[in-house]
């Protein structure tokens, strides 16, 4: 039988994509990488990966061994875990994703006062608007909004993800307050390019459904830029709530439609199934339920009464 602490390094290289990467992530040398992986290969008597001076590629029987050495990593890792489950403190590097805005807006500043209750766990937190691959890239946990397509993983519903057609006081008063979603035609609408269908917004009233082309001069990937736009009186725009709720709150944006539903989404804190899960995962979804998880997120706090008369 070979030597199995050889996996781990196996998996990395693979996973990394160099020897070099590799060796980084695993704080070792690359030549220690490279003797590790020939002493496999001469103990298995079988070639694993093709190299060349660009890249590196699993042979046949690499991929077949890659396969079965996934498995048996995650099956030590639980083997860690179910042993350290009991453990007094929880320790260890939490490896986190989150959407870009609504991770530097919500959940940054929540980051150091969990540090500072948990102060044996270090966290490594990812914010991209990118889907991620939980499993492959080795996230402990991800933030999602909308619905969950990868049924190997574990949800825990956190809050409901509203969204707002605002603009300026300054716009509104210069061109008028739509009061159907088919007025928007005329209005300059800012366009967030990471939806599906960017230049359609969808409205709900009386169960009956309202979809509306809409145009602008503005088209941007980041919630927070778009939001700027809408300050500066630019258009109108369509933003969750927790991007707009404090701008709202403090009078610098109206909503408008509020007769109107906008689709909305659930956020979700989602991870790996597993058997044993790691107990510095367990108080930090704790923690986010505990400061994000309400039917009525803070961002919500205001309310149509509450809004400042447009003069």
């Amino acid at each position: 039988m070979q030597d199995i602490s050889s996996i781990p390094v196996f998996v990395s290289v693979v996973e990394y994509g160099s020897f070099s990467s590799a060796a980084e992530k695993l704080n070792i040398t690359k030549s220690a990488v490279s003797k590790r992986i020939s002493g496999l290969e001469a103990q298995l008597g079988v070639k694993l990966l093709h190299r060349s001076t660009r890249q590196l590629s699993l042979t046949e029987a690499g991929e077949r061994y890659f396969e079965h050495a996934i498995l048996a990593l995650r099956s030590a890792q639980d083997a860690e875990h179910a042993a350290t489950e009991l453990q007094r403190n929880p320790r260890g590097t939490l490896k986190m994703s989150s959407p870009m805005s609504f991770g530097r807006l919500h959940v940054a500043p929540l980051i150091p006062l969990f540090l500072k209750k948990y102060p044996q766990i270090s966290i490594h937190l990812d914010m991209s608007d990118r889907q991620s691959d939980i499993i492959e890239e080795g996230f402990d946990i991800a933030l999602r909004g909308g619905e969950l397509f990868d049924s190997s993983l574990i949800a825990r519903k956190l809050t409901p993800l509203h969204s707002v057609v605002c603009a300026s006081k300054e716009y509104l008063m210069q061109h008028g307050i739509p009061e159907t979603p088919q007025q928007l035609t005329s209005h300059n609408c800012i366009l967030y390019t990471y939806q599906a269908r960017v230049n359609e917004w969808t409205f709900l009233k009386d169960n009956k459904e309202e979809t509306v082309r809409i145009s602008g001069t503005y088209e941007v990937n980041n919630s927070e830029a778009l939001l700027e736009s809408l300050l500066h009186g630019i258009g109108i725009g369509r933003l969750p709530t927790f991007v707009v709720g404090q701008e709202i709150s403090k009078g610098n944006l109206i909503p408008v439609l509020t007769d109107y539903k906008v689709p909305h989404k659930t956020l979700y804190a989602v991870f790996p199934e597993r058997q044993y899960m790691p107990k510095k995962v367990r108080v930090f979804i704790e923690f986010l339920v505990e400061n994000l998880g309400r039917d009525i997120p803070y961002w919500d706090n205001w309310t149509a009464d509450k809004m400042p008369e447009l003069t």
